[in-house]
């Protein structure tokens, strides 16, 4: 989510039907079926129900936007689960309260966790997205390090890992998002070492000598250690994560497991004295979409016909190109129009033929250097227009805004090509949703080697965004592919993204973070348990106070290449 790719707005699932929410007390009864599992505990930076006070005080609910909700919703419903989350809105404090969720229609617990307007700017603003969303997607903008924003993290952090240990049922599975949240493991493993733990990282996480720039480096490292298993989306963000974790913590490594020792405080050198170890599991598990509601959405004749409409509007050119990004600096929209003008320029297409539609859905509107992007995109959108655009033909429409699902699926029908751009992407589902929707079996996707989805999505035009003129000749060969071509690519792409689907990385993710856990406490009631729970000795309890490492380094013990747990765990 968790930011991770297009929390929609444009990006993934986004529907807008109100959730039945009342205020409640936090227990509530298990699902019927609940039984058969341990309760889910999903804890996330933002709750899976949105409000806002009406004028007479009372709040008002609607489900949130995003496929982590229609993902992980339907576990929490059957396990009669928790979901644990900020509200969004600074200053705000509200007791837990039960939902019903729009899927199954079961109650679970939502458990909102209060932020101020100071924790939002340090905590979310500042070391979330100024910090961390920059270096792990490979220093495309500056990082920028502050310790007031590093210490309001983890108080942020410690408040989340608080609400796990006070909600939790005894043996409780505990999934954490994302990012914003990566010292939650650790800490909840301190508080409440009963519950399995696992973490997915939504966005990239990056190779070892840009993460080393990090002057919280190992803390972080050593909070994500704290779960059983850790997904990222692609096998080259789990061997990033390898590589990292052997150089600066010196922890052997072999077939996708960490041999960790839980008493390790934060600021060791070396870990070393051959004690007894927790295994985490790591590997990759890339995210997807409700393949199934963009299918439907594809076979609507309402959306179809909007789809005619969209193309009429337009004057019914041969060819329409579609780029629908969250306007950040990582989705490469400003090469994609560099492209787009210089083709104009070189007369290789025609405005009269050829008219490319830019979503840009805002995005982070309070950051300076977003506004700066919006700024050159839509300078850049005006020259080109002012250049190349005739009457009655505009060179490239541009909107800054949000879609509804069901207009979002009627331009990916109505478009001939989709160019996705990503500089650096975790994943990028909205080349997932455009295959999905494109139920006709036309399109061309052109895909940067640098999203996630690349990858698995290998019948795609991949492009290097960075070779203005590879993806020139990319655009071509879009616009000039033989029928037969597109619809045999279209059919494997369709074949991969329906294999694929949301419904497989939830139950691939759960089904390992159970057998890890099992075989954890498997060896715990062999005898390898301490007095508190924890494997390994009692009483090396972590120090989160905070302070950075400095340039302390570790030798590695091993070089075992980092490998999938699937099929091991």
């Amino acid at each position: 989510m968790t930011d991770q790719d297009l929390r929609h707005d444009g990006g993934e699932s986004n529907p807008h039907s109100p959730d039945r929410t009342r205020s409640g007390d936090s227990t509530q009864p298990r699902g019927e079926d609940a039984s058969s599992t341990p309760p889910l505990v999903v804890v996330s930076n933002r709750l899976p129900v949105e409000g806002h006070r009406e004028e007479d005080g009372t709040w008002r609910w609607e489900r949130s936007p995003g496929g982590l909700v229609t993902a992980l919703e339907p576990v929490v419903e059957r396990s009669g689960g928790v979901w644990i989350g900020s509200l969004g809105i600074a200053g705000e404090s509200m007791d837990p309260f039960e939902t019903t969720g729009a899927t199954l229609g079961r109650p679970f617990t939502v458990v909102p966790i209060p932020l101020s307007e100071e924790e939002t700017q340090r905590y979310y603003e500042g070391f979330s997205n100024a910090s961390l969303w920059p270096l792990y997607h490979e220093v495309i903008a500056q990082p920028r390090y502050h310790r007031d924003w590093w210490e309001d993290y983890l108080l942020v952090n410690r408040r989340f890992a608080q609400a796990v240990a006070d909600t939790a049922e005894q043996g409780a599975r505990v999934w954490v998002q994302d990012y914003q949240l990566q010292l939650v493991p650790r800490m909840v493993r301190d508080l409440r070492p009963d519950v399995s733990i696992g973490f997915f990282n939504h966005i990239p996480f990056p190779p070892p000598g840009i993460y080393r720039q990090l002057p919280w480096r190992r803390q972080i490292l050593q909070g994500l250690l704290g779960a059983d298993l850790i997904g990222f989306q692609r096998a080259e963000d789990a061997r990033n994560f390898a590589q990292t974790v052997r150089s600066l913590l010196g922890l052997t490594i072999h077939h996708g497991v960490v041999e960790n020792p839980d008493g390790m405080p934060a600021d060791a050198g070396t870990p070393g004295n051959g004690g007894p170890t927790r295994p985490v599991r790591f590997g990759d598990y890339p995210i997807s979409i409700d393949v199934r509601a963009f299918a439907d959405l594809g076979r609507d004749p309402k959306v179809r016909a909007r789809a005619r409409e969209i193309r009429e509007e337009l004057g019914n050119p041969r060819t329409i190109i579609l780029g629908v990004d969250r306007l950040d600096y990582t989705k490469g929209i400003r090469h994609r129009l560099k492209a787009h003008g210089e083709l104009l320029a070189e007369h290789r297409i025609d405005v009269e033929d050829t008219v490319m539609v830019t979503v840009a859905v805002p995005s982070r509107e309070r950051v300076q250097s977003y506004q700066d992007l919006r700024d050159d995109i839509e300078l850049a959108v005006s020259r080109i227009n002012g250049d190349f655009s005739t009457v009655g033909h505009t060179a490239i429409h541009y909107l800054h805004r949000s879609l509804p699902r069901e207009e979002l699926a009627a331009f990916y029908l109505a478009a001939d090509i989709l160019a996705v751009t990503a500089l650096r992407d975790g994943m990028n589902l909205v080349c997932k949703e455009y295959v999905a929707t494109r139920v006709d079996g036309g399109g061309v996707l052109i895909l940067s080697e640098f999203a996630g989805a690349a990858d698995q999505l290998r019948q795609a035009l991949l492009v290097n965004p960075h070779d203005i003129d590879g993806v020139k000749a990319q655009v071509l060969r879009a616009i000039n592919m033989p029928e037969g071509e597109r619809r045999s690519r279209m059919r494997a792409l369709r074949r991969t993204v329906m294999r694929n689907d949301l419904k497989k990385w939830t139950e691939d993710f759960l089904g390992d973070l159970d057998a890890t856990a099992h075989r954890r406490r498997g060896a715990d009631t062999a005898g390898n348990l301490g007095t508190d729970g924890r494997s390994g000795p009692v009483g090396g309890h972590r120090d989160d106070a905070g302070h950075p490492d400095g340039n302390q380094q570790a030798g590695a013990h091993d070089t075992a290449d980092a490998q999938s747990p699937r099929g091991q765990a």
